[in-house]
């Protein structure tokens, strides 16, 4: 009769299925015939057979049923679910009692747990034809109605909904779980929903079982609701959800939960690109600020320049090259002395081009501190450096489909030379702390004032930078070799300071012309616009008092209008004289460098020029 032939006959003859199970060797050790029938297998078939191959997929809830009838000598579960020698799975209850001996052995008592709903409603309809036939059926049709709305509501719900027991055990789901979860439901009732759908985090780190708010709604007896979480597919894929956890009571016992979820994965993608369209919108929306800007600063500078003034050779001649260069997208290098319009000539190129609707952007190398160069030329991303609180464009793509000016172009550091001709030979860039590579069409100007020749010699700017910018040199000429060009000149920076001063129109008499003439101009246009505003102000009655140097006066045997006699300042001397005006103008404003009476308008400067000589010439405000 097997193992457990001391059993008896009480274990043979019973109507109860009951089977013996040794734990420590997952052995069916024994089952009487009763047993033999629920489950649908041979007697020797099953006294062959592990306990676990009886219960398959179901192997760590057989091992706590086990364990626990060993700890407290008895113990049940409704939670194994065997499957019938058919293949269906069973409902069954298990209800075990430890037997003496060693290894420790294992009583158990199957009940059909269909069986036993039935023969309660049997009870219950017995008791109500009692108290009258009538009254039974209207209560039968109720029940009937409720339940079959029940089920309907169940797999009508567009959302997920399953129920997990006290133990975290499975216990229903309905369709639209199993189409986001990829498991049938016959996979999942019985088993452990946390391990099986909620056991890792979205980064890929595990997700204990007492960090779970679903299973802390049958703990702690409140609804939880969260939005930020996963749930995992058979396939092993993720998929964001929200979901609530509700507990169920009876006569106040937490019993288990009800959980509905949804996948929210449409509204991630859609909350994504509304982001990502958003952050489009203010990188527009900044460019478009910056290209206003950039828009009113060449009015201002508008209102100062007309374009280039002259009629001498020397401006025919430039002139003409600007014609010749505009209608190309070639990159062009203006040279020449500080204050001889090179900034005049890049604009004039751009306005002649086919670039001329899209902005010219201007970029002052010399202003830029040495840590912000590629910031300032390529843009940054959020959080790409200390103080970097939002996306910043650069100077290039603000240029996009227009025109880059990059002044002062001599300026800029060994060290970021490279990346600025790696720019210029790929067309595309990455701003600073992003890795998207942003495709730029830009027409390049530089000016420089410096000998870049004489700067590659001695290995202060690289030769294939050089090269790259040198394609169309044009030289901007000094004004002492255009003298002829200045009574024009003057006459138009005359009209502009008396507009700016709010003055009547002082008038330029041929003895004005000729000693402006006769000066060397080491400053250039700039120079001769600072001293005719600076002798509006000092005039009276619309006489003009021009502030000269007295070495002016022409020699014996001079010609009215060649150069003076005497050498012009050399480096030293024009910048101790440009550091001079600037202190006396900074005095006269009061220490005040931008806006209306500030030092930049009464120098004629732009306030970014102004800002960057003083900072150059070391000069602290009053």
């Amino acid at each position: 009769m097997g193992a457990a032939a001391g059993l008896g006959p009480v274990f043979e003859e019973s109507r109860e299925p009951m089977l013996v199970i040794e734990p420590a060797s997952d052995r069916i050790l024994d089952v009487n015939a009763a047993a033999a029938e629920m489950l649908g297998f041979p007697r020797a078939a099953l006294r062959a057979m592990s306990a676990s191959a009886l219960h398959p997929d179901q192997v760590p809830a057989l091992i706590v049923f086990t364990q626990a009838v060993q700890a407290k000598g008895r113990w049940w579960t409704q939670a194994l679910t065997p499957r019938h020698g058919s293949g269906r799975a069973l409902n069954l209850e298990y209800a075990a009692s430890l037997l003496s001996g060693d290894p420790p052995r294992l009583l158990v008592t199957l009940s059909d747990l269909d069986e036993r709903r039935r023969r309660l409603i049997d009870h219950e309809a017995e008791a109500h034809m009692r108290a009258g036939l009538p009254e039974w059926q209207r209560m039968e049709r109720i029940f009937r109605d409720i339940e079959r709305e029940n089920r309907l509501i169940l797999r009508a719900a567009g959302e997920g909904i399953y129920g997990v027991n006290a133990d975290g055990v499975t216990t229903f789901i309905n369709p639209a779980a199993e189409r986001m979860l990829g498991w049938a439901a016959s996979d999942l009732v019985g088993r452990d929903m946390h391990a099986t759908v909620h056991h890792t985090h979205p980064d890929g780190a595990h997700y204990p079982h007492r960090d779970c708010p679903i299973y802390a709604a049958f703990r702690d007896g409140a609804v939880h609701q969260v939005d930020s979480e996963v749930f995992w597919r058979k396939d092993g894929t993720a998929f964001p959800v929200e979901y609530t956890s509700t507990p169920i009571r009876d006569r106040g016992r937490l019993l288990g939960a009800v959980i509905v979820f949804r996948d929210i994965s449409q509204r991630r993608e859609a909350d994504e690109r509304l982001r990502r369209a958003l952050a489009e919108v203010d990188s527009l929306r900044e460019r478009l600020e910056l290209e206003n800007a950039y828009l009113k600063e060449e009015i201002r500078l508008e209102s100062h320049h007309q374009g280039i003034i002259g009629r001498s050779p020397a401006i025919e001649a430039t002139l003409r090259q600007i014609d010749l260069v505009a209608g190309t997208d070639a990159t062009v290098l203006v040279t020449g002395e500080s204050g001889t319009g090179k900034e005049l000539i890049a604009r004039a190129i751009h306005e002649a081009s086919r670039r001329r609707e899209r902005p010219l952007i201007r970029v002052n190398c010399a202003a830029v501190p040495r840590e912000l160069f590629e910031s300032e030329f390529f843009g940054h991303a959020r959080g790409a450096f200390t103080g970097a609180l939002r996306d910043r464009v650069g100077r290039f793509e603000l240029a996009d489909g227009g025109t880059l000016f990059l002044d002062e172009v001599g300026e800029i550091p060994l060290d970021l030379q490279g990346k600025l001709l790696r720019v210029l030979q790929e067309r595309s860039f990455e701003r600073v702390g992003e890795e998207r590579t942003r495709a730029v069409d830009i027409r390049l100007i530089a000016a420089t004032n410096r000998d870049l020749r004489a700067e590659v010699r001695r290995g202060r700017f690289r030769e294939d930078l050089y090269f790259r910018l040198n394609v169309f040199p044009i030289g901007a000429v000094p004004l002492r070799e255009r003298p002829e060009d200045i009574p024009l000149i003057a006459q138009h920076c005359l009209a502009g300071a008396a507009r700016r001063l709010n003055i009547p129109e002082p008038r330029l008499t041929e003895g004005d012309v000729r000693r402006l003439q006769r000066y060397a101009w080491p400053g250039n246009v700039r120079e001769l616009e600072n001293v005719i505003e600076r002798a509006a102000i000092l005039g009276a009655r619309g006489r003009l008092r021009f502030d000269l140097p007295e070495a002016d006066a022409p020699e014996a045997g001079a010609a009215p209008g060649s150069a003076p006699a005497a050498a012009p300042p050399n480096e030293a001397e024009r910048r101790a004289r440009d550091r001079a005006e600037i202190v006396a103008a900074l005095k006269l404003a009061g220490g005040k460098v931008f806006g209306p009476g500030g030092a930049a308008e009464i120098l004629g400067l732009k306030p970014t020029t102004l800002a960057s000589r003083i900072r150059a010439h070391g000069i602290e405000r009053p």
